[in-house]
């Protein structure tokens, strides 16, 4: 049975809807569609990990409220986020004959809802999609705000759309089945609204972080909580990433050149690269003398403290990465504008701002001390 659950706005006009965080919310999931968008077929979008402890119980639930659904499930991992899956799961749509009152589920991690709310995007130019999130990374960052997307060689998420879904339910207890590794890489990006925003969500989390990260239920239903406002809020702001809203940004621009250069094989979690990259970030901060050593090393304990990496010569795979090929990735970001490439960076923890104006001889620099274990 679903206990209390707590909703959180997204403020976006015609398209907002609601963040539901509870306990239990995968059992009644059936119910809480058919209260919230009447009677459509459901197109479930997996991988085969989560298949195997969860769509059992969301079809289950459907299926008690007598609603038709259709299942499709894409290989696990970061390199599902392709155009050969993308022209599958759409094949897929069509075969099921799915019209636009359709309903598009996504159960599953950052993969599977990045990869269905770009299908749902693409498909018949619009088809409304909810993200039921089933990792900690997803449910505090990538199913809110409306960013889909694909990877490609050249680098991640350079193929997507701002499509906003219709709900996102997150259901706290699906974390018990999660590897400790993937606990940690959420709790990456858990740690950057503190940096970016909220310094005194990060002094909790200084105190808390190894409850969230040892299964103590309210610090994880806290922090999944604190963060999704968060970003609530900023989305609210600038839904399209015209202002404010790259602050979330925060440590991706590094971030996302670790994972092309590691070619989304798994060695490398989004969230480990998002640590990697809030560490150069900082690092990068202190040494154009914006941000003091004293933050830049209570950041780099805390991460270590619970287990997260600090620089790149962590695992051994990446001795061979040079500075080179990361600054080519850096170049191909999404961020780039004018030839300029914005980065996001601190003046203190909790005080983030984002500017072009970097010299490239400290992004290099950086990125060296990182692949030294310097940082």
């Amino acid at each position: 049975m679903m206990k209390s659950e707590e909703i959180i706005p997204v403020n976006l006009g015609d398209r907002s809807y609601e963040i539901c965080v509870g306990s239990g919310i995968l059992e009644t999931i059936g119910v809480s569609l058919l209260k919230r968008f009447g009677v459509r077929k459901i197109f479930i979008v997996t991988d085969h990990e989560v298949a195997t402890h969860w769509l059992g119980l969301v079809v289950a639930s459907i299926k008690k409220v007598g609603l038709k659904y259709e299942v499709a499930s894409i290989p696990s991992g970061e390199g599902s986020k392709s155009f050969y899956q993308l022209e599958g799961l759409l094949n897929q749509f069509f075969e099921a004959r799915i019209a636009r009152d359709g309903l598009i589920v996504a159960l599953g991690g950052g993969v599977v809802g990045d990869l269905a709310g770009f299908a749902a995007a693409v498909a018949l130019r619009g088809v409304d999609f909810v993200q039921v999130p089933t990792t900690l990374l997803a449910q505090v960052d990538s199913s809110v705000g409306g960013k889909t997307a694909i990877n490609t060689a050249q680098g991640k998420n350079l193929v997507g759309s701002f499509y906003q879904p219709r709900l996102v339910l997150i259901d706290t207890d699906v974390l018990g089945t999660l590897p400790q590794r993937q606990i940690l890489s959420g709790y990456a990006e858990i740690v950057k609204y503190g940096l970016i925003k909220n310094r005194q969500f990060f002094e909790w989390l200084e105190v808390n972080g190894k409850k969230i990260l040892s299964g103590d239920t309210e610090a994880r239903r806290t922090a999944i909580v604190e963060s999704c406002k968060t970003k609530a809020a900023i989305v609210g702001d600038d839904e399209k990433e015209t202002g404010e809203r790259a602050i979330l940004n925060f440590g991706h621009t590094f971030g996302h050149a670790f994972e092309a250069e590691a070619k989304f094989n798994g060695d490398l979690l989004h969230g480990e690269a998002v640590a990697l990259g809030m560490m150069a970030a900082l690092k990068l901060s202190n040494i154009t003398g914006i941000c003091n050593g004293q933050d830049v090393d209570r950041v780099n304990f805390h991460l270590q403290s619970v287990g997260l990496p600090v620089n790149l010569s962590f695992l051994d795979k990446f001795s061979g990465w040079n500075v080179d090929a990361l600054m080519k990735h850096i170049g191909h970001d999404k961020k780039v504008l004018d030839g300029k490439i914005r980065f996001i960076l601190l003046k203190e923890i909790g005080n983030s701002f984002i500017t072009s104006e970097v010299d490239p001889n400290n992004v290099s620099a950086v990125i060296s001390q990182s692949l030294e274990g310097r940082l």
